[in-house]
């Protein structure tokens, strides 16, 4: 695992830095703060909440460790390319070693009276955001000594389904398949890439179920903790998991094994 206060060891090996889309809030939040604990150098992206993205910025330097913020929108391949271009040209001697491609929405409805733009809208920040983040970080990330780790956040409804998230099924499926691809085609220069697949956890994205009727679903009987999940991130990104890739973790109470 990495140390959790020692910067300098980032800093005299030039920096390598955690990627975490959607960061501002709910399993993003999360994760940033984990990797905060972990020594890991972070860069939070977000699209619209600047002030919850300033926040977690804060509570990522509070412990110690260097954090950055990073406006765009995953879904637009041209302004993932500029963001990132952007970084990397202020940052020379750095590069992103640890991408945790998070950023997600929801549209729910059932799939005979789904407007086009919600399948559209789910799959373009999902599946195509994952598509645009990965491709423009993972050749310096393959050029480097130290290769880096992905971690793509999945679902319990891309492994079993769930009615009503067709499109995000479909989004979710996708990154499942494309995460056990993609690792074997960078494996041989020491990328790891794993998917986490939470179940219900307490987020944005859940307030609004009826958590009386799942929890009886759940053989742990509660919905799951950001912290649960980011626990788990953070190993798949630490040094102890480096013979861990094509992996698809659940995380979900044993909803779904």
């Amino acid at each position: 695992m990495f140390a959790c206060s020692n910067y300098n060891q980032f800093k005299e090996e030039k920096m390598k830095y955690a990627l975490v889309t959607g960061g501002s809030r709910g399993l993003g939040r999360a994760v940033c703060l984990k990797l905060a604990e972990m020594g890991i150098p972070v860069v939070i992206n977000y699209q619209s909440s600047e002030q919850a993205a300033q926040e977690v910025k804060t509570e990522c330097e509070a412990q110690g460790v260097q954090a950055e913020l990073l406006k765009f929108n995953v879904g637009d391949m041209e302004a993932v390319n500029a963001a990132i271009d952007q970084w990397e040209e202020t940052h020379p001697d750095d590069y992103i070693a640890y991408l945790v491609n998070n950023a997600g929405i929801t549209r729910d409805n059932m799939m005979f009276m789904m407007p086009t733009e919600d399948w559209a809208a789910v799959l373009n920040t999902s599946l195509n955001g994952f598509f645009y983040v990965t491709r423009k970080v993972l050749p310096k990330m393959m050029m480097r000594k130290h290769g880096g780790s992905i971690v793509n956040m999945a679902s319990v409804t891309g492994l079993k389904g769930m009615p009503g998230q067709t499109n995000y099924g479909a989004a979710k499926g996708g990154i499942i398949a494309a995460t056990k691809s993609l690792a074997l085609e960078v494996a041989a220069r020491n990328v790891t890439v794993n998917a986490v697949a939470p179940g219900f956890i307490e987020s944005d994205m859940t307030k609004d179920l009826d958590k009386d009727a799942l929890v009886p679903l759940i053989p742990t009987k509660r919905f799951g903790k950001p912290e649960e999940v980011a626990a788990l991130v953070g190993f798949l990104l630490s040094e102890n998991a480096r013979y861990i890739t094509g992996e698809v973790i659940s995380i979900n109470g044993g909803l779904y094994t």
